[in-house]
């Protein structure tokens, strides 16, 4: 039997019926209903095994197990799954402009957030931006948490506050992540990096040359005189 489905069908529901199912390449064969305890064949061979568990004592103990573990004693926790939160990771970044575009493009992204439902919006200097905006889909991440993301097409000017607001359940207040023009931490970062591994050729290169110098002004040039000419005393 697949547990999988019993556990889907029999835990969201104690009142009324609930079923679960035997199937072969897709096809139903059975079908088990919780609350009146027995088996329905669809098939000619599965109606006589339906007729078959039916009389058995021992399934009909196991299905009332399986309901008590899967279902009653786990029906608390299922139903509390309703009340967690995670609150959303919200991250605020600008796309590179493509040549001989004015405009800049600003991506709000909000990650592993739950339950589904929450609200983007863009702000301009305390008031709402409704145009040159778009939002994607709530997609799921795949662990019971979603993401989405919104893009707003602005043109750069100075003194201009843009920030992006959030709104979801897990938090207490609207969440604002203003956009700050400046380097982000990671590229300020490789740059530094950079700039010190400059630095530190530039000290080398520098102290092998004055190491070249210095060896090549100490040396003792030793004169070596010319062997006798033959013949002479």
């Amino acid at each position: 039997m697949n547990t999988h489905k019993f556990v889907l069908c029999v835990a969201f529901s104690l009142l009324s019926p609930v079923l679960t199912d035997e199937d072969f390449y897709q096809n139903l064969m059975m079908e088990y209903n919780s609350t009146r305890g027995n088996w329905t064949g669809f098939t000619a061979y599965s109606i006589e095994a339906a007729k078959w568990w039916n009389r058995d004592p021992f399934d009909a103990l196991t299905r009332k197990i399986e309901r008590k573990l899967l279902c009653t004693d786990m029906l608390d926790a299922i139903q509390s799954v309703d009340n967690l939160t995670t609150i959303p990771t919200v991250k605020l970044k600008s796309l590179k402009r493509p040549n001989g575009e004015h405009a800049s493009t600003l991506v709000c992204s909000a990650y592993n957030f739950y339950p589904k439902q929450i609200r983007m919006r863009w702000m301009r200097n305390g008031k709402e931006v409704t145009t040159d905006v778009n939002y994607s889909d709530v997609m799921p991440n795949g662990d019971w948490c979603y993401q989405t993301h919104s893009h707003l097409k602005y043109i750069p000017t100075s003194a201009e506050k843009i920030a992006c607001m959030v709104e979801h359940l897990g938090l207490s207040e609207p969440m604002f992540v203003v956009w700050d023009p400046s380097l982000p931490v990671e590229q300020q970062t490789q740059i530094a990096v950079g700039l010190c591994g400059l630095v530190i050729g530039f000290v080398i290169a520098i102290s092998g040359i004055i190491y070249y110098i210095t060896v090549c002004q100490r040396q003792v040039f030793i004169p070596v005189e010319s062997p006798p000419e033959a013949g002479a005393t």
